[in-house]
Order: C-alpha cells, then structure tokens, then sequence
C-alpha cells in the first residue's frame, strides 16, 4: 500500500467502516446496491484525536502526523512521486505543493475538501 493510500484509508476508512455495518434488515447476501460515500475530509480530520494542536490544514507534515504517518523526508518524497513529482526537494514549496495535491486526490477520491484547501 502506497503512502497515499494510508492516508485515505485513515481518513476514508473510520467513515467508511461506520456506513458499512450492516443493519440487523440486511443480510451479507444481499443485493441491495450500497450509496456511494462522500466523506467530510475536514470533519474526519478534525475529530482526530490531536487535530487541535496541529496544522493539518496547510502542512503535509502535521497532516501525515495527524493520520498516524512518519512525515520523513522520505516519506514525503516517496509520496510526491504517487502525485507525479519526481524532483521533490523537500523545500516549502514542494511541501505546499504536495499538501494540495493530497488534498485534491482526496477530493477526486470521494472526499468533499472545502474549497479554501483547495486553492
């Protein structure tokens, strides 16, 4: 599994596991097609546990932190090249840079990201 892909399942995963338990009406077999999900990133990142003493909002480092990640250069980088980049310096630059596109994979994952993450 990919650094990303922890990421999302942190995140995606506690929402997720709530929605997929089964209701005492339904039964494993049946073929009643589930809604798609659309998960709040913002609200599932927010209740962590931690949430409040980091910048999860604009640093790729307290993000990975806050989802149980080592946010180490090499983690960074490895992660960076998920998104496409493979000159990632570890600059600040490079670091808001890949904050965003995590935040936009998210979205386009399913996630619902409030636009002024986005930006």
């Amino acid at each position: 599994m990919g650094i990303f892909s922890s990421i999302k399942e942190a995140i995606f995963g506690k929402a997720e596991a709530k929605e997929a338990a089964p209701s005492p009406k339904t039964t494993p077999t049946s073929t009643t097609p589930r809604p798609v999900s659309v998960v709040n990133v913002e609200a599932q990142l927010d209740g962590m546990q931690g949430s409040d003493a980091l910048n999860w909002r604009t640093s790729i480092v307290d993000l990975m932190k806050l989802v149980g990640l080592d946010p180490s250069y090499a983690n960074r980088k490895e992660l960076a090249q998920e998104m496409g980049r493979d000159d990632y310096s570890g600059t600040a630059e490079d670091n808001i840079w890949l904050h965003k596109q995590v935040l936009k994979e998210l979205a386009a994952n399913g996630g619902t990201v409030p636009s002024n993450l986005l930006d």
